[in-house]
């Protein structure tokens, strides 16, 4: 009998096939699972992993069930979503960046507020709890922290290749939650991952760095131009087109060193200036409500509630979702906060940081 001979022409059209169909069946196994919620809501039943704030934040935004929503940096990264739902009715997505600039929540916030194509209404969005790090408001306008997949934040469906047909959405976010069954908990996503024996002063002390002295004042006005531009570029757009939503902006508690920071580097008239700046703008907006939470004094002067000069305990973000639901350390003035950064700057000329430099050299 004699053998049957392929062709090389024949060979190279069933290797064409066999990679056609091969690229295929994983556009589809992507499609139908979608790990990143790039086109759907979750399978009932699938043990999503959520742990990529660049990938997984617009999938969420877009597809997601929600009434309100968490933005901003890592400050906010400890909320758990439960208690919004528990104190205040709400059903919260967490769409949080580390070390977001002011660019990042108007990206996230304008996939939020897509109109017309995904089935989730703007009007639907009742609240937005936005963690306002004031000292980014000095970064360039379009400034991003990390590069974006883009192709998970436009439209464009031809390069959602690089989301088909991806090895790691494949193995990390398929199949080893596939093998794992150990799904993400969404009420506490993207949490930090410091546990409790991180929050000590021990700790803080020994992994913190004071900035090189700077002998020149800064002039109080240095810092409101591009203040300005943030907030009318990158925030307040979004303020102004809904008033349907009550925006609870909230200033996180950072710790007495970071105010350490401000004396070395010798800008303290000009950082108080700026948070009085910003404050005035958004306390303009009938639909903002600001929380001022700075100059808890046993808070921000105990080290042991924090893991390095900024980042606190789990418990405080839990205490602030208390403040907006009872109205506690809520500023609804121009005087009033003048009134709270006079107490915050008391509290920083009274703390005894040689004392403090003088136990952990």
């Amino acid at each position: 009998m004699k053998k049957k001979e392929y062709k090389p022409i024949n060979l190279i059209m069933i290797f064409v096939a066999l990679s056609v169909a091969i690229l295929f069946a994983v556009s589809a196994i992507v499609i139908y699972v979608d790990p990143f919620f790039h086109y759907h809501t979750p399978r009932e039943g699938f043990p999503y992993v959520v742990d990529n704030q660049l990938s997984q934040n617009p999938g969420m935004a877009r597809n997601m069930s929600y009434d309100s929503c968490i933005i901003g940096s890592s400050m906010t990264v400890n909320f758990h979503t439960d208690d919004f739902r528990e104190l205040m009715g709400l059903n919260t997505l967490k769409l949080s960046y580390s070390g977001a600039y002011p660019r990042d929540d108007y990206n996230i916030l304008s996939i939020v507020y897509e109109d017309g194509t995904y089935a989730r209404s703007t009007s639907d969005v009742k609240a937005v709890f936005l963690g306002l790090d004031i000292p980014t408001l000095t970064a360039a306008t379009d400034e991003i922290k990390y590069p974006l997949p883009m192709y998970l934040y436009d439209k464009n469906l031809i390069n959602d290749v690089k989301y088909l047909w991806n090895k790691d959405v494949l193995l990390e976010y398929i199949f080893r939650p596939i093998i794992q069954r150990t799904p993400s908990n969404m009420s506490e996503i993207y949490a930090s991952w410091w546990t409790e024996e991180y929050y000590n002063i021990d700790f803080v002390m020994h992994g913190y760095e004071a900035p090189e002295p700077v002998l020149e004042v800064m002039d109080e006005e240095l810092l409101i131009p591009q203040t300005k531009a943030n907030l009318e570029e990158n925030i307040i757009p979004f303020i102004e087109n809904h008033p349907e939503t009550t925006f609870y902006i909230f200033i996180p508690p950072y710790s007495i060193l970071y105010w350490n920071n401000v004396l070395t580097e010798n800008h303290m008239d000009a950082t108080m200036n700026q948070y009085k700046f910003a404050v005035e703008e958004l306390l303009s907006y009938d639909n903002v409500r600001l929380f001022y939470f700075q100059n808890m004094e046993e808070v921000v002067t105990d080290l042991n509630n924090y893991a390095d000069y900024t980042h606190y305990k789990p418990e405080i973000n839990h205490y602030m979702t208390e403040c907006f639901a009872n109205g506690e350390h809520e500023v609804t003035s121009g005087e009033q906060f003048e009134a709270e950064l006079s107490k915050m700057r008391d509290i920083v000329e009274r703390f005894d940081f040689e004392e403090l430099f003088r136990k952990y050299p």
